[in-house]
């Protein structure tokens, strides 16, 4: 039976904390080596706040792109359309295409689509239990159906992706089977583009195709789609899964949150921060020899940026409670949750949105909420990218 993979100490959690050894180490050393991710070069972890953000901030000496032996082996590694994998120029260009279409002003047109989302997933959540998944019925699909209504995605395709993607992410399941769903996901964003392109609609893709269709590929638009659909799933499924888990063992926050809704804002930002689905940044690679924190870094050799370091260690002022604690009537600051540079997260004005929408609905249809089985037998994605709970039975 192969021995699996030793979890790095930046990404290793106690159910929703991080271990005490990463506190330490962003206090006393806050860069320092590390096991290189996918390169035989040497490897670097940046856990302190301000070294992980002069890092994230500097796209002229760091880049991006997939951590590899050459240039030349980067470049072929990258996902067409994964603004993630981009420098400068190509990044710029298009993130100048997308931008316009996650704003603020253009997301707040789904409101009254997430709000009947939500209600349809809490009447399957009850009607489930109680006991009942919270994951199943509620966390994976409303971000699931809201990126699909994003993406122009049609109803009678939601099955096939929804399989698709619990394939991928299942962690019970062969790497064989995960690679042909991950084949199969990609061949139905394919399709999808393909129809776009022919008969385009009213949603995100149309848009692009309408107004910038010779400025960007099919490739493009078929990773653009692909990796929206999967980090929007992702990421806020883990953080409404967390999120809930969270407030359900701190019942006093819990009852705050259902006492003033004036704090939802606060709240929703603070349970971001708090659970940090991802823990750590894409790799940076260095650019040019450089001094950081009296270390000499390499040209060629990697550098891993700790956000849930930053976002649970960084030192507080009182009367501010330290970060290490949960508390959702704190003054809203920045975090690092979705990033920092350049490579902010270009989703977060959804993400929040749809946090905003899903805990006040959550906590005022089942105001008991609480887990219906022991911390103990909750079962973590450890190996994710995106960390978060398989499962999270429920009772009311």
């Amino acid at each position: 039976m192969p021995k699996p993979p030793e979890i790095p100490l930046h990404n290793r959690r106690v159910g929703l904390d991080p271990l005490p050894e990463l506190g330490r180490t962003s206090r006393e050393c806050p860069f320092a080596e590390t096991p290189a991710p996918g390169t035989s070069a040497r490897a670097w972890l940046a856990s302190g706040n301000e070294t992980v953000r002069t890092v994230l901030g500097d796209a002229a000496r760091f880049s991006t792109l997939p951590p590899a032996d050459s240039k030349e082996d980067s470049r072929r590694l990258i996902q067409p359309g994964n603004l993630l994998q981009y420098d400068p120029p190509e990044h710029t260009r298009l993130r100048q295409l997308l931008t316009p279409e996650f704003t603020l002003r253009r997301m707040r047109r789904l409101e009254p689509l997430i709000a009947d989302i939500v209600a349809d997933r809490l009447d399957a959540l009850e009607l489930a239990g109680p006991p009942a998944d919270f994951m199943r019925h509620f966390a994976w699909p409303v971000p699931g159906l809201v990126s699909c209504a994003l993406l122009g995605i049609p109803r009678d395709d939601h099955a096939e992706l929804a399989r698709n993607l619990d394939v991928t992410r299942a962690t019970n399941r062969s790497r064989e089977q995960q690679q042909a769903a991950g084949k199969a996901y990609m061949a139905y964003m394919h399709k999808l583009i393909g129809q776009k392109r022919r008969a385009p609609g009213d949603d995100l893709l149309s848009r692009l195709i309408r107004e910038h269709g010779d400025d960007i590929t099919d490739d493009e638009l078929v990773g653009t789609a692909a990796t929206t659909m999967a980090a929007g799933f992702e990421n806020v499924a883990g953080t409404l899964g967390l999120g809930a888990l969270a407030l359900m063992r701190h019942p006093d926050q819990l009852a705050l949150f259902q006492d003033s809704p004036e704090v939802v804002d606060r709240a929703v930002e603070e349970l971001i921060r708090y659970v940090s689905v991802i823990a750590t940044a894409s790799p940076r690679t260095a650019l040019e020899d450089l001094t950081i924190e009296g270390h000499e870094v390499k040209a060629g050799e990697t550098v891993v940026c700790s956000l849930m370091a930053v976002n649970r260690f960084e030192p507080t002022e009182p009367p501010q409670p330290s970060r290490e604690e949960l508390d959702i009537t704190r003054e809203i600051s920045s975090h690092l949750a979705f990033g920092h540079g350049i490579h902010y997260c270009l989703g977060a004005p959804l993400t929040r949105l749809t946090l905003r929408i899903a805990f006040p609905a959550l906590l005022a249809r089942f105001p008991k909420l609480r887990p219906a089985v022991p911390p103990e037998e909750l079962r973590y994605r450890t190996l994710a990218p995106n960390y978060g709970v398989d499962a999270l039975p429920v009772t009311w």
